[in-house]
């Protein structure tokens, strides 16, 4: 399947993942929830970024420091998206490689913050790619 997935797809992944990350912490599997927190930031970041018509290649998340590189670039950089929401993806890139790839579990109390802080990213997230939207949609001279 090597189909590209829309913005609005993406979006939707995004918060399936947020909805596992609160539930595989709610099972007490913090690595596990610490990976799809971190994909459900991924998947926003890339949603909004494509939505947001920036120049960048359909196939930008390919690799994770282009994404985050890009999404830096084109959305932090300048606005609309704030710094912090940069720093928490870059945070949580770090505690998902630990979580993924490390012989220790991630603490507990850090998963928690991880989850909490991936649910704010995506709601931030999906408002910017509402806006990005309507932005885009033509004015045809009806009232909303």
């Amino acid at each position: 399947m090597s189909r590209q997935l829309t913005p609005l797809a993406l979006m939707a992944k995004a918060e399936r993942a947020c909805s596992s990350a609160r539930a595989l912490l709610d099972l007490g599997d913090v690595d596990g929830a610490c990976n799809r927190a971190y994909y459900a930031m991924f998947d926003a970041a890339r949603a909004v970024l494509l939505a947001s018509g920036a120049a960048v290649r359909s196939d930008i998340g390919k690799t994770h420091g282009g994404l985050i590189n890009a999404f830096s670039e084109h959305l932090i950089k300048n606005g609309p998206v704030s710094k912090e929401m940069g720093r928490l993806l870059k945070r949580a890139e770090e505690v998902r490689l630990v979580a993924d790839y490390k012989g220790d579990s991630v603490e507990l109390s850090d998963t928690q913050e991880m989850v909490k802080q991936a649910e704010t990213f995506v709601a931030t997230l999906k408002l910017e790619f509402e806006h990005s939207l309507n932005r885009k949609k033509p004015d045809h001279g009806y009232p909303a």
